[in-house]
């Protein structure tokens, strides 16, 4: 009984060493730059400055879905499915934008590519752009994300700015900024772009 009570234990600082360092680790991790410019409860109004990312569109109208087909075929691009076979380094967070009619899922491209060319993807369905500077509102919520959860910071968002008269612009987006196999500290937030300071 002793040595399965040593081994049990054993096993649970395993894990616990594991998930601090993933937790670490994504912390480590190159996040996409914005300004807080107010915050109002559960809220925030947030600066975005223009980046680079890679996005792929599909026809997946679920979280579960896009996220699994997206995340491979942006992976793919990162890990040197590309013309120069160059490894890209991860960021932070994945961006999802999921509809009735399909879905996006994007990855912002590391900073070094402000001043450094991109290599162009071998896959086709994988789209290189620019986003403009844009205000967001943004509401964070905890734990794994799914449609349900998604859905309901999606309605909180939308009554919060209902009840500021503020204005949204576009899609709501899901930010995620953790690997599915990270326990602890998750990190999940919906952001919509708004009209501010107009």
């Amino acid at each position: 009984m002793k040595i399965l009570f040593i081994i049990l234990a054993a096993i649970a600082l395993a894990f616990a060493a594991v998930q601090i360092y993933l937790y670490m680790s994504t912390n480590k991790v190159e996040n996409r730059p914005y300004e807080v410019v107010k915050k109002d409860g559960e809220m925030e109004i947030r600066f975005y400055p223009s980046v680079k990312i890679a996005t792929y569109t599909s026809t997946d109208t679920a979280y579960k879905t896009a996220s699994s087909s997206g995340f491979r075929k942006l992976a793919g691009y990162i890990f040197g499915s590309n013309e120069k076979s160059e490894s890209i380094a991860m960021t932070s967070p994945v961006q999802m934008d999921i509809s009735d009619s399909g879905s996006t899922m994007s990855f912002m491209m590391p900073s070094v590519y402000n001043t450094k060319e991109l290599p162009s993807p071998r896959d086709t369905s994988v789209k290189i752009s620019k986003t403009e500077d844009e205000y967001v509102a943004a509401i964070s919520f905890s734990g794994f994300a799914d449609d349900e959860q998604i859905a309901t910071y999606t309605k909180l968002l939308a009554v919060l700015l209902q009840t500021k008269n503020l204005k949204a612009v576009g899609n709501y987006r899901y930010l995620g900024y953790n690997p599915p196999y990270q326990l602890i500290g998750r990190r999940n937030e919906v952001v919509v772009q708004v009209e501010w300071g107009m």
